[in-house]
């Protein structure tokens, strides 16, 4: 089977990108709880301990401040750590070298030095997890000035982003879904880069455009195919960066469609959600036939029952719910 047509898990694609860095660049080095057991990561540190060796493949007690730190303090000395956060919630402990430090430090030297440095977050929502480790704080990163946070939702952007984070100078948040370690996909053997901040169109379409993140969207395309059958054409955009937002790809879809409906998996109130029909409104309100539809989390913690959960977690029926409602709801609400 040819290169570009080989297919792999989302988790088995950061793993190459990880195998293949690490090989190229002799600084880049993983440091986190649980590096070494697939109870934590999953496959995607797969072979890393084995080929490495432990003094960069770090597997470390639990105590994420002083874990970011040091990767922290790594990055500022020309290494380029990638720090394993398994359940991003997290990652709350750590706020401090993450936003004081890492995200202020090319600023409060005048552009004169940068911290390389990726924080790889994992989403760990369902499974009975509950309110302290399913969190999707994305939003919250994506609001301090000096990080980007990219959030793939194919394999072949998981690669390509992460080898991204790991090659930028400035401090990346990498958002993984551990509902997307399953999906399969090609993914080209070779390294290649997927640029940060730049989107892409997943399918087109012409009636409304549907903006989704990480998980939401195949639940978007899933969504799409079943409004086609019903005769409406979704054009589905997977930013795979939340910050910077590829701004022009989704205004020109806008634009192009009349409709927005925004699919975020995190909380609605305040989120990445609010920020781009925030930006819709500001930029293209002319051209809007309908008010603005968003799919996002209840503002509520993440329940610990299986069936809550089932309500609680958006799916493509709600995706539909919503493109129906923006198709129903003509201009006199704008």
């Amino acid at each position: 089977m040819s290169a570009h047509k080989r297919t792999l898990s989302y988790a088995l694609a950061i793993n190459e990108a990880l195998h293949q860095m690490m090989a190229e660049d002799e600084s880049v080095f993983l440091i986190g709880q649980g590096v070494k057991s697939p109870w934590y990561v999953g496959n995607t540190a797969k072979g890393l301990l084995e080929r490495f060796g432990p003094e960069r493949v770090i597997d470390t007690p639990v105590s994420e401040n002083a874990i970011t730190g040091a990767a922290v303090g790594a990055a500022i000395v020309g290494m380029k750590p990638v720090v394993i956060h398994p359940r991003m919630d997290f990652m709350m402990y750590a706020m401090d070298p993450i936003i004081n430090e890492a995200a202020n430090w090319y600023y409060m030297n005048g552009g004169k030095a940068s911290v390389s440095v990726v924080f790889w977050g994992v989403i760990n929502r369902g499974g009975e997890q509950a309110a302290q480790h399913s969190q999707a704080i994305h939003a919250l990163f994506s609001h301090i000035p000096g990080l980007k946070v990219v959030m793939p939702a194919t394999a072949y952007d998981a690669k390509g982003l992460m080898i991204a984070a790991i090659k930028d100078p400035d401090p990346v948040v990498f958002v993984d879904e551990r509902w997307l370690h399953r999906y399969e996909g090609p993914v080209p053997e070779e390294p290649y880069v997927v640029p940060i901040g730049k989107g892409a169109v997943k399918r087109k379409g012409k009636d409304v455009t549907v903006v989704s993140f990480s998980y939401l969207l195949p639940e978007a395309l899933m969504a799409a195919d079943q409004l086609a059958a019903a005769g409406v054409s979704v054009e589905v955009i997977d930013p795979r960066t939340a910050k910077p937002l590829d701004r022009d790809l989704i205004l020109s879809s806008i634009c192009k469609t009349g409709r927005l409906v925004v699919a975020d998996v995190g909380w609605k109130s305040f989120g990445v959600s609010a920020e781009i029909a925030a930006m819709a409104a500001e930029e293209v309100l002319g051209v809007l036939k309908a008010p603005i539809v968003r799919v996002a989390l209840p503002d509520c913690p993440a329940p610990a029952s299986r069936t809550l959960e089932a309500v609680y977690y958006p799916q493509h029926r709600q995706v539909v719910d919503a493109v129906l409602q923006v198709m129903k709801n003509e201009k006199s609400a704008v």
